[in-house]
């Protein structure tokens, strides 16, 4: 018999074009959502977070109010403008018209024996030397090569540049030891990284992750509070901090495997 998938998608905006799918709509944010929605400021929740932890809102909302009770065999996360699709759409063009036709609504015969799916990762290391003068010179100060040796345009550099010079360093020294030297490890390493904190998983490995990833954010929260995150670098500082670690966690404690997403504008 075939597994059965739902799928949240995240939205601080109304999204029409995915109100006639499957897809259960979570709103985030100060918008006034259509009944349909589901709003993550009742019960057990971190409402008043969400302009740091963005998606991570409902994801804790989901986690602490709905996951035991969820009977699904897979389920997983999307965002406003980003979604997953099935594998024979990967570089069609979606728009409002074959939406339906394109994003993923049936889990895979091939997810048999898989604990988790994550977006296809993205690659951080063709920086531009424009932008890394710009943005990355204490760590070009520190190690010239960067400049040269896309190697080491690791997701460490990029996080420096662009969420705060030595933010996630910082983050990592509040992270469970298990943990704590082999994601120093990968971010000083690695190059690419699973983007924007989507995933499909099985219910219990959603339990071991969010139990493993809230308590790092609110230790995160003692050394960065909220009222020094503004502006594109560092208002959502919770957000990209899961977004790295979600990468290597999954990587690290699951039988996983890549997925193709699509970016998305819908607009109306």
């Amino acid at each position: 018999m075939k597994e059965k998938l739902e799928i949240y998608c995240i939205t601080n905006k109304r999204l029409r074009v995915v109100e006639n799918t499957s897809y259960i709509l979570a709103g985030v944010g100060l918008d006034d959502f259509p009944e349909q929605y589901l709003k993550s400021n009742t019960s057990d929740n971190i409402f008043y977070k969400e302009k740091h932890y963005s998606e991570l809102t409902f994801q804790y909302w989901y986690w602490k109010n709905i996951l035991n009770k969820n009977k699904n065999d897979w389920v997983g996360f999307c965002q406003k403008r980003r979604f997953w699709i099935n594998k024979d759409s990967v570089g069609e063009k979606i728009n409002t018209e074959n939406f339906r036709k394109h994003i993923l609504t049936e889990a895979p015969n091939e997810w048999s024996g898989i604990e988790a799916i994550l977006c296809n990762p993205i690659n951080v290391s063709n920086l531009k030397k424009m932008k890394i003068l710009k943005r990355g010179f204490r760590s070009i100060l520190k190690d010239p090569r960067i400049l040269f040796d896309k190697r080491k345009r690791t997701i460490n550099l990029h996080f420096d540049m662009y969420h705060g010079h030595g933010n996630l360093d910082k983050a990592i020294q509040v992270m469970n030891l298990e943990d704590r030297k082999e994601f120093s490890d990968f971010v000083k390493e690695s190059t690419s990284y699973n983007p924007h904190i989507m995933f499909i998983a099985k219910p219990n490995i959603h339990q071991k992750w969010f139990g493993t990833l809230f308590p790092w954010l609110s230790r995160c929260e003692e050394i960065f509070g909220f009222e020094e995150l503004n502006g594109y670098d560092t208002e959502r500082l919770y957000a990209y901090l899961a977004e790295r670690y979600l990468s290597f966690w999954f990587r690290k404690y699951t039988n996983y495997l890549n997925w193709p997403w699509a970016f998305y504008d819908y607009k109306g």
